[in-house]
């Protein structure tokens, strides 16, 4: 069995708002770069990027759980995906906290729900956070410094380190490149290390591999016991040789198994594939999520 540390809710959910995300420039860039293969493999035209979306996951709350059952998913980590477009300068994803709830009531506790954050609007997304905890039940939140332009020691992102504290849940956020037309560099995993220092009572959590530095990743990940990290956003069978043997090593109780929306089924088979001990195995996929956030 395993716990989905990092997931979309495209995969479950179809909104109108769906397809104006392929509209939002970032998107529409990385769907003719990074999913360029994938365009060409579904015939799809210029202007049909949206439609990329509707072809990730099961397009409803029951799919994704029947899929969970074929595969062997206990749980999956689902949070709002707030981003900001550098380009439009309007906020993407944004799915609200009620949403998720109902996914989270609906599924049964199998959807386990997290907030996201704004840095450009702190209070107010510190009272939602704290909203979501307290009378909804989240469990984490997930935040993409990138594409608002900082770093993770950055100082509007320290209100939220110190809500997660407060809270007691882990802050997960995006390290490594950008897949969109964004500045990459406030995403290197090193600018962990402050954050670390500075809060050693918070769990922080460092998603998508940290590539292309994925050895930082790893160092921050090993040298902070506050630290973990997910594989999300990239397919088992890509991740460096080196992430690979330190998640089979030293790093067995710190790394998470995650898809981030991109195929539960391919990313489990694919995980399954690799050359890991079964111990190792057990606690990525399932018991370091597990223990980390409290399910």
């Amino acid at each position: 069995m395993a716990i989905d540390a990092m997931n979309r809710p495209f995969y479950c959910i179809r909104r109108k708002e769906d397809k104006e995300l392929y509209g939002i420039y970032e998107f529409n860039i990385m769907a003719r770069s990074t999913f360029a293969g994938v365009l060409k493999r579904l015939e799809l035209k210029p202007g049909e990027e949206w439609k990329l979306v509707t072809m990730m996951g099961k397009g409803s709350l029951e799919g994704m759980l029947q899929e969970m059952d074929e595969v062997g998913i206990e749980r999956t980590l689902i949070d709002p995906m707030i981003g900001w477009s550098r380009h439009d300068q309007k906020l993407w994803g944004n799915y609200s906290i009620e949403t998720l709830a109902e996914l989270a009531e609906k599924s049964k506790g199998r959807v386990v729900a997290g907030a996201g954050y704004n840095p450009f609007r702190i209070m107010e997304s510190l009272e939602e956070i704290e909203r979501a905890v307290k009378d909804l039940g989240f469990k984490f939140v997930w935040a993409h410094p990138i594409s608002f332009g900082l770093a993770p020691n950055d100082k509007k992102m320290y209100p939220l380190y110190i809500k997660g504290i407060e809270l007691g849940i882990p802050i997960c956020i995006q390290v490594g490149q950008s897949a969109e037309p964004l500045p990459s560099e406030v995403g290197h995993p090193m600018y962990a290390d402050e954050v670390a220092m500075d809060f050693p009572d918070l769990t922080l959590v460092l998603t998508h591999t940290g590539w292309p530095w994925t050895q930082e990743w790893i160092s921050m990940v090993w040298k902070h016991p506050n630290v973990y990290g997910n594989i999300g956003a990239y397919m088992p069978s890509d991740l460096d040789p080196a992430l690979v043997r330190f998640m089979d090593g030293r790093g067995q109780d710190k790394v998470f198994w995650a898809t981030n929306g991109l195929g539960t089924t391919r990313c489990k088979k694919e995980f399954m594939e690799l050359p890991l001990k079964d111990e190792t195995r057990r606690k990525v996929l399932r018991e370091n999520a597990r223990r980390v956030f409290k399910l």
